[in-house]
């Protein structure tokens, strides 16, 4: 029986450890969070969807705004690790104001198509294009297409035939003067319009500021520009690059003016009463 009474000793007052419970932070706005992977520290300042899950946008001291994942005990707050979780707030006001800055049209119908046309270079031009502009395209009935290249450009022009109310836009990346690009689009008619911006690629007409950096890495010649982005600023593949500029966007107000301007005229050129 001492036996028995002497493991009761030994044993007594022990009980297994439970697991430390992590809190659930609702991440107001302004709130002050560390990313735990990084050790970037910036306030909340918006939220972002997309497919891969949803974000937290954080903002420093300096303005640098980057883009975090709402994960499992992701952030620290005085140092202890939390939760952050999305707001769950009544259903806003729908806003007044669309991404490009024009009067949001309430209970917009899909518009028939105009005969028009809006062209741009690729996949990633388009997107942004319809991030920013896509409220005032489908109130207008503007189609935006891709060339998936300039050097196509003659040939769509050819197929296409413009002409009075069936008029072009094109959108180019790099459009300075003396550039293979400028000699591609010059004398196409009156029915066609050329605007661009003069950056590299249309990443670089996303705002520094809007994806969290100083400023764009410089790339030499020869070297793949959005591989050598990412490579820089050590973003992973062109993939993982392109969606932080992607859901970086949220009005005009992350996009550099040149591209701005440039769509804007190109909106009103093709929707022109003739």
């Amino acid at each position: 029986m001492s036996g028995h009474q002497g493991y009761g000793d030994i044993f007594s007052g022990h009980t297994r450890k439970q697991p430390r419970q992590i809190p659930r932070v609702v991440a107001e706005r302004d709130l002050v969070a560390e990313d735990a992977a990084t050790g970037f520290c910036g306030a909340v300042v918006g939220f972002d969807r997309s497919y891969d899950g949803e974000f937290v946008k954080l903002e420093d001291g300096k303005g640098r705004v980057r883009l975090f994942a709402l994960r499992e005990a992701a952030f620290l707050i005085d140092g202890q690790p939390v939760t952050l979780v999305r707001p769950t707030t009544a259903p806003a006001k729908a806003p007044t104001r669309s991404a490009s800055g024009s009067t949001r049209v309430a209970g917009l119908k899909a518009q028939v198509a105009k005969a028009s046309r809006i062209w741009v270079e690729g996949v990633h031009d388009a997107a942004l294009v319809e991030r920013v502009w896509g409220h005032d395209l489908r109130v207008e009935g503007v189609v935006v297409e891709q060339l998936e290249g300039l050097d196509h450009l003659a040939d769509r022009l050819t197929e296409f035939r413009p002409g009075p109310g069936r008029r072009v836009g094109v959108l180019v990346d790099h459009l300075v003067t003396g550039s293979k690009e400028t000699n591609l689009t010059t004398g196409l008619g009156p029915n066609v319009l050329v605007t661009g911006h003069p950056y590299i690629d249309v990443w670089q007409a996303v705002r520094p500021s809007a994806v969290g950096i100083a400023a764009w890495p410089d790339v030499p010649r020869g070297e793949d520009w959005k591989t050598g982005v990412c490579r820089r600023l050590r973003w992973g593949t062109p993939q993982d690059g392109w969606r932080r500029v992607y859901t970086a966007v949220d009005s005009y107000r992350d996009l550099e003016t040149p591209l701005i301007g440039a769509v804007e005229r190109l909106i009103d050129f093709v929707t022109e009463q003739q």
